[in-house]
């Protein structure tokens, strides 16, 4: 196992101490050590249940005989960054998730790694990470949001988009 480098043999004793001071046992010791990649947020609306997904995630990994750890990525909804200087920001954050994955996962020579991710620039980040580092990988989309509702008609973000188009346009034939 790659995690066996920092866990194997007399000179690892330091890093050994290290992973126990997080409560791991003897017998998690011995088993894969596997990463939660999770891009959960409160900041972005498709993520926001990212983190039951994550428990869930974590769950099967310790069924399985695996010892999951969890980090979170970065991340800038396109849709909240739109319109203004953050939609500068959006784009390049791919390279940053990539970057952060790979540092995280070489840093500690994790065995494999589950990614939970969602939205079009943070997916894509997750997925070059994984063929960035070439180990075994599960990948766990958050799926679509759900749309709502506004006095009992139905609501999703291209009606508000449209809605804010129409405004616009009878803005400019009042002008």
């Amino acid at each position: 196992m790659r995690s066996d480098k920092t866990k194997k043999g007399i000179e690892r004793a330091p890093n050994r101490s290290l992973l126990r001071a997080t409560g791991l046992t003897d017998a998690e010791m011995e088993r894969p050590f596997i990463a939660v990649v999770n891009s959960w947020t409160e900041l972005i609306p498709g993520h926001i249940h990212l983190d039951k997904v994550s428990e869930a995630v974590k769950a099967g990994i310790r069924s399985a005989g695996g010892v999951p750890f969890e980090f979170h990525t970065i991340g800038i909804c396109d849709g909240i960054a739109m319109g203004h200087e953050g939609m500068k920001y959006s784009l390049p954050s791919r390279e940053a998730i990539e970057d952060s994955i790979e540092l995280v996962l070489q840093g500690h020579q994790l065995d494999a790694m589950v990614m939970i991710t969602a939205c079009d620039k943070i997916t894509p980040g997750h997925l070059m990470a994984a063929g960035r580092l070439d180990i075994p990988t599960i990948v766990v989309t958050g799926g679509p949001m759900m749309p709502g509702f506004v006095d009992d008609e139905y609501r999703d973000l291209i009606s508000v988009f449209e809605g804010v188009g129409a405004c616009r346009s009878e803005k400019m034939a009042d002008d």
